[in-house]
């Protein structure tokens, strides 16, 4: 039983006065994480434990570990970056990459103490637990005012034994959302409200097999949508396979995703394994599947509805296990009205369609983009990071970006070229400055690095960077973002407005 791993929230709570309908603790009660340490069952058991506890609560969690040095030579406290302890998707979100952690890490036995925390907290414990993310053995101590004083055994083992519970089921349903929603996120900027209603749709069909269809204008990122569909589901230890219908020609095509026999044709020298066969036990994502001729479309359509397929120039039926993603800018149901796309093909395809908004939409993602491609640049070349004036966001803002993230990225990325170490207008395509108001021009530079700001410019760096922050942690929400920011919500929409933040209209 020796050298046990720990884990718990701090059960100090913040370090701030209690609201007036918390009930104090008795001076005899030390807590629920001293009490099991202090049981007899408890000497020499635990060699390490790990706090966790918010931004809050530190200073007081760090009292608690001194105390808990006595019984437990390794204490680590851990902040958990969570505003609201009650919020389950926001705990999840931050303790299912920790959970994931600690099982690479510290091969050892683990106990998780239930007792200490929210109640939400502590059934993000049952979740990652029951859900098979986190292997250890969950324990509650009973608070000694309901334990008599002739049976001072405070510490009960919990276990669900039986998985037919409803509320196990329940738990399983929810731990699968939650880590879909979580995974959908990683690869996508999400702050506008149209993105993260993307991406709760995303989320909800990653976990089902059913054959998705994405559609968007060119360059708004359907692959990354594809992609987090397949990290998000339960394929996404297999392969993803993504191809662009729309770069070969029919024969060729045909060869690449079904394959081919040697001397299928011309130059088969080799037996060639397509796409379908590499992405067996994971996702395939066809691009532009509008590109794809009327015989592609026959082979497509077999595969889909009975998972074989032959390669070209074979015989022999190959069994597949794949979920197809397709993608297409184009109006299939026009096609199908004309006799360019098949109907039954049309229908298998799309089992649940996915719009992505143009760039255009999700103005307030605009600027996590840009820091996202800033950053993905400089790296390439090994450059400092230049700055950003609020003159050029509001010129980006303004400009309708036809090519979607796709011009957004390559817009950023040649900044790193031939900007110095401030972006100003001037150093925008020229498609970008002629939509630029001329307000924006003569805009303060409140985004430089060096140390001549105005006071106006420093008052204006500091709003944009809080609401910049604040817009991140509320995910885009105005009202949660007012309120973080003790400030009205026509008050931010209008300041927003001010710095070419706000969501336009399509």
């Amino acid at each position: 039983m020796r050298g046990r791993l720990l884990l718990t929230w701090s059960d100090r709570g913040a370090d701030t006065p209690p609201p007036n309908h918390h009930v104090t603790r008795a001076r005899s009660d030390r807590g629920p994480i001293l009490r099991l340490l202090e049981q007899p069952e408890s000497k020499n058991r635990y060699a390490s434990a790990i706090v966790f506890t918010t931004a809050r609560g530190r200073r007081s969690a760090n009292a608690l570990a001194t105390e808990m040095k006595e019984h437990v030579r390794d204490v680590e406290v851990r902040t958990i970056d969570v505003e609201d302890p009650s919020d389950h998707g926001a705990l999840f979100e931050r303790l299912a990459p920790v959970a994931a952690e600690i099982e690479r890490t510290h091969d050892v036995e683990r106990d998780v103490l239930l007792s200490a925390g929210t109640p939400q907290m502590q059934t993000i414990w049952v979740i990652l637990v029951q859900a098979g993310l986190l292997s250890a053995r969950m324990l509650q101590v009973v608070p000694p005012a309901f334990v008599p004083s002739m049976h001072p055994r405070a510490v009960k083992e919990v276990s669900f034994d039986v998985d037919g519970f409803p509320e196990i089921r329940a738990l399983k349903s929810e731990v699968v959302r939650l880590r879909a929603e979580v995974r959908a996120r990683r690869p996508l900027v999400a702050v506008s409200e149209p993105m993260r209603a993307l991406v709760e749709r995303i989320a909800r069909v990653a976990p089902s097999p059913t054959s998705v269809l994405v559609h968007g204008e060119t360059g708004s990122g359907k692959e990354l949508v594809a992609r987090a569909i397949h990290d998000a589901s339960p394929r996404a230890s297999g392969p993803f396979v993504a191809e662009n219908c729309g770069s070969f020609a029919e024969g060729v095509l045909a060869s690449e995703l079904f394959g081919h026999e040697a001397g299928a044709f011309t130059g088969a020298k080799a037996q060639h394994r397509g796409l379908f066969e590499q992405a067996h036990g994971g996702t395939i994502f066809l691009d532009e599947i509008g590109e794809t001729s009327l015989r592609v479309q026959t082979m497509l359509l077999r595969v889909l509805e009975d998972g074989t397929l032959r390669r070209v120039g074979g015989e022999k039926t190959i069994r597949v296990d794949v979920r197809v993603i397709a993608a297409t800018h184009r109006d299939l149901t026009r096609m199908v009205a004309e006799g360019r796309f098949r109907e039954d093909l049309y229908y298998r395809l799309r089992g649940v369609v996915l719009e992505v908004p143009p760039l255009r939409r999700r103005a307030l993602d605009l600027p996590q983009l840009v820091d996202t491609f800033l950053r993905e640049a400089c790296a390439a070349q090994k450059r400092p990071r230049p700055t950003i004036t609020t003159a050029a966001m509001q010129a980006l803002s303004a400009h309708t970006w036809p090519g979607n993230v796709r011009e957004l990225r390559a817009e950023v990325h040649q900044w790193v070229v031939f900007a110095g170490a401030e972006v100003d207008v001037r150093d925008l395509s020229p498609e970008v400055r002629a939509e630029a108001p001329k307000s924006s021009r003569r805009a303060p530079r409140v985004l430089r690095d060096d140390h001549a700001l105005t006071l106006r410019e420093a008052v204006e760096r500091a709003e944009l960077e809080a609401m910049r922050t604040a817009l991140a942690r509320c995910d885009g929400n105005l009202l949660r973002t007012a309120k973080a920011l003790a400030i009205e919500r026509n008050t931010l929409k209008r300041k927003l407005k001010a710095f070419g933040l706000y969501p336009r209209r399509a």
